[in-house]
């Protein structure tokens, strides 16, 4: 869905238009590399000084040919693109020092902190990196830990980013991908769907009966079944978030009854507030607890922002993005 930035001689420096910057998760770009037989330098942002426009854990791939992720809004990326070149044609990692401190005087971050980063290479045949692609795609929490020259993936969720200065180790945690799930079709639907496409988030359409055709933009996957089948499906969890936009009750409440059950981070239905009274009760009835219910978003977004399909789904994203930053500072 975001394209990638092609590495030209070694460098982004010709990337006139930064889009590279969009995909801060690796895993896909990294699932493509190995898919494809090449080997990639992954670059971690281990620790930030001061103020930087990205905090530790930061992530950036380069695979030779493409670079997807960015530290600082295109300070450092050419630079750190060559040292990642560099890293890939000979295996050895190494540390990266910008800002306040740094030997490269030339090289100075507009926010005038200090960025440290680590580039290490991984083989096209890496079992640590299909082994974190994996619990990516079972959407089960990991940690890639890792002193550049040997690489383990332990299951379950740590700190988000740990390391040791004297014998270099760090281990970073890998979240599953936070996931909105949109069932409907009209023009607000779609609107919320395909801004969440764009922002990154792993995006899932579903339209009951919709046609066969896809949408007209990409997502991760478009689904013509009921909406409380495709979570069943699709399995729901804590970076999960639904919202039921298809307008019919008899739809979207089986919907956000299985999002609720299923402990996604947030809920909710668009529609005019005149029905949230029919509808908590119609979730009453259908077995919906109080302590659900109370997790329950019923005619969200921000008024303040309009009415029109994207005014809307704009404020709707916003809350979403608040409910997956809040679990991702918890966890």
């Amino acid at each position: 869905m975001t394209e990638h930035a092609t590495i030209a001689a070694g460098t982004l420096a010709d990337a006139d238009w930064p889009t590279f910057g969009w995909q801060v998760d690796v895993r896909p770009a990294l699932a493509d590399a190995l898919a494809a037989g090449r080997a990639v330098a992954l670059a971690t942002l281990y620790r930030v000084e001061g103020s930087a426009p990205r905090g530790p854990g930061a992530q950036m791939l380069f695979d030779g040919e493409t670079a997807v992720g960015y530290f600082s809004g295109d300070c450092i990326e050419g630079d750190v693109s060559r040292h990642a070149a560099e890293v890939l044609a000979s295996g050895e990692p190494r540390h990266l020092h910008y800002g306040m401190g740094s030997p490269w005087i030339d090289i100075r971050l507009r926010c005038g902190g200090a960025l440290h980063v680590f580039v290490e290479r991984l083989d096209a045949d890496s079992a640590a990196a299909r082994e974190l692609i994996a619990y990516g795609q079972a959407r089960q929490a990991c940690t890639w830990i890792s002193d550049g020259h040997n690489q383990t993936v332990s299951a379950g969720a740590g700190p988000s980013l740990t390391f040791e200065q004297e014998t270099f180790r760090f281990a970073r945690r890998f979240d599953p991908a936070p996931r909105i799930i949109v069932s409907g079709g009209d023009p607000g639907a779609l609107a919320v769907a395909q801004i969440a496409s764009i922002a990154g988030f792993e995006t899932v359409l579903v339209r009951p009966g919709g046609p066969e055709m896809p949408p007209p933009f990409p997502v991760s996957r478009y689904l013509r079944c009921e909406p409380s089948d495709a979570l069943d499906a699709l399995g729901v969890d804590g970076w999960t978030a639904y919202v039921g936009a298809t307008h019919e009750d008899h739809h979207d409440l089986g919907g956000c009854l299985a999002a609720l059950r299923g402990k996604a981070t947030w809920v909710g239905m668009i529609g005019a507030r005149s029905r949230t009274e029919g509808r908590l009760a119609a979730l009453r009835a259908g077995g919906a607890s109080e302590e659900e219910l109370a997790r329950l978003h019923l005619s969200p977004g921000d008024p303040s922002l309009g009415k029109a399909p994207f005014e809307v789904a704009t404020g709707i994203l916003a809350d979403i993005m608040k409910a997956f930053a809040r679990i991702g500072a918890s966890a």
